[in-house]
């Protein structure tokens, strides 16, 4: 026992020091990868790795305010990791960093531009003719209206992981722009864009106190290299957002924030209405029962808006907003449970 507190007195020590001096931090999106494909930021990315077993490879579609690498933080916590051992050829869109030249980026250019390329690159390194489509967060709204948009997009599943439909649902910082004590135009700054910073403390919004309780447990658990590693990769997502382009931000708060516009299970997206129930794709709406970004209630609609009504399916899933790409919840929970739900609905390779 003595050994022990002696032990772990150095090692708290020693992790001290390299947190405060910032030294020894883990790598992050780690998981071997290949840019298959790229167009102004965007970038598509192909994971290398195991024998793939399932015929419809697995297109993941990040957060337009968030890094992606948070499914794939670290090895051995790893959303991407964890899928492609699963034995699916997965991708990732990555939307890269927005500067002034993106300020007018809106939707439709998601939707109607990068989407389209990105599953078409997808087709040709496969050669399969569907696909099946992951949006996480943001991501998963501009999945929607991509697979919905195009009656020929060739999405065999849609999985829409923490997706936002109900912004009345939402936070603090949405109520405020909600209810107009917040304009778009007072968060936007001469680059066109929402900087990064602001969506930090829009985040850092939604619960102040968490940040002291986990600087607590991090001093407690301070003797423990894996807990101090996973503390060190989350710290570091949680504040490396990127700025949001101006113009999908003024669409996002006008038409999603104000107007609660997907409620309708429609939206008007490049001059057209684009309608939920369109895709034929079978439909997983997963929401996670703790999460504060995006709560369940703000994610649930989607399970009664998007695909046929015979081919929707919806999955709680235990832990946060970050469930979906790390953490231990995620390894015991959520990524088991998408992955099964993924290959259930793929076709296996002929041996």
């Amino acid at each position: 026992m003595a050994l022990r507190m002696i032990e772990r007195s150095y090692l708290r020590a020693r992790n001290g020091l390299r947190y405060v001096r910032g030294s020894h931090r883990p790598r992050l999106g780690a998981t071997p990868k290949d840019v298959v494909w790229q167009r102004d930021k965007a970038q598509l990315w192909r994971y290398r790795g195991s024998d793939v077993r399932y015929s419809q490879p697995l297109l993941i579609v990040s957060s337009l305010v968030s890094r992606s690498y948070i499914l794939d933080l670290l090895p051995s916590s790893s959303a991407v990791e964890f899928l492609r051992d699963r034995g699916l050829d997965v991708f990732m869109l990555d939307w890269g960093v927005p500067d002034e030249l993106d300020a007018g980026s809106g939707l439709a250019r998601y939707v109607d531009e990068y989407l389209p390329r990105a599953v078409a690159a997808v087709q040709r390194e496969t050669g399969c003719a569907q696909v099946t489509l992951a949006g996480y967060c943001l991501g998963g709204v501009l999945c929607t209206l991509y697979a919905n948009a195009h009656e020929a997009a060739p999405v065999r599943n849609l999985v829409l992981m923490a997706t936002p439909f109900d912004f009345e649902q939402m936070g603090p910082m949405v109520g405020a722009l909600r209810e107009g004590r917040l304009d778009p135009d007072d968060l936007i700054d001469e680059t066109g864009n929402v900087p990064a910073d602001v969506l930090y403390s829009g985040f850092f919004m939604l619960a102040p106190t968490t940040v002291v309780a986990q600087r607590a447990t991090l001093l407690e658990r301070l003797w423990d290299d894996e807990f101090v590693r996973g503390f060190r990769a989350m710290a570091q997502w949680s504040r490396d957002q990127v700025p949001f382009p101006g113009t999908a931000f003024r669409e996002v708060v006008e038409h999603l924030v104000r107007g609660n516009a997907l409620m309708d299970g429609s939206l008007r997206v490049g001059g057209r209405r684009i309608d939920f129930a369109t895709t034929p794709a079978t439909v997983l709406t997963a929401m996670a029962e703790g999460d504060t970004v995006v709560p369940r209630a703000a994610s649930e609609p989607g399970a009664l808006l998007v695909g046929h009504p015979e081919r929707r399916e919806q999955l709680v899933l235990p832990g946060g907003h970050v469930t979906f790409g790390a953490g231990r919840s995620a390894l015991r929970h959520s990524l088991p449970s998408l992955a099964d739900w993924i290959t259930a609905h793929s076709e296996e390779r002929a041996t």
